[in-house]
């Protein structure tokens, strides 16, 4: 039970925030909720680029950490997602990547083909095929190069050429 709790607050962050794997893992408890209210929005420090990203929280994911939160007593100076390995501070990516291997075999899909990364790019994905707008991707995800965000979300010149084709001046 307490898995599937940790699991659907882990899989719903994921998807909110966008965040690689490394700052995923590593949010503490502080950085989503304060006085143990889950907050609706958040900034993080990407270990990466050592910029701050900031992410909205939805109403199912403030839910599912508060649960989490709360059925294992976390506190403020807790990271949200402790390991269960006494050497480690919090979950690693390469038990994170495991979970997420986990999930996606669940559903019948090749977990070859989706992993960590995969969970990053869903909402951007999303966000991009509906708005069509590179940029606001560009900042969900962090990205300092416009080049990096159109490789992620595997634009192609079709796909370009097809928005393109929608705008008339």
């Amino acid at each position: 039970m307490l898995g599937a709790v940790r699991d659907l607050a882990l899989f719903n962050l994921a998807i909110d925030s966008e965040l690689r794997a490394c700052d995923l893992v590593a949010i503490s408890v502080a950085d989503v909720a304060i006085s143990g209210r889950v907050r609706d929005r958040a900034i993080i420090i990407q270990r990466k680029t050592s910029r701050p990203v900031q992410f909205e929280l939805t109403d199912q994911t403030r839910e599912a950490v508060a649960a989490w939160i709360g059925s294992r007593r976390l506190g403020e100076r807790d990271y949200l997602f402790p390991s269960r390995v006494h050497a480690l501070p919090h979950l690693s990516t390469r038990q994170y990547g495991r979970i997420v291997e986990r999930w996606v075999s669940s559903i019948g899909l090749d977990p070859k083909r989706y992993g960590t990364h995969s969970m990053r790019r869903t909402k951007a994905a999303h966000i991009y095929k509906k708005t069509g707008n590179l940029r606001a991707v560009q900042l969900l995800l962090g990205h300092t190069k416009l080049e990096s965000t159109v490789q992620d979300l595997g634009i192609e010149v079709d796909d370009a050429l097809a928005i393109s084709e929608q705008v008339e001046l």
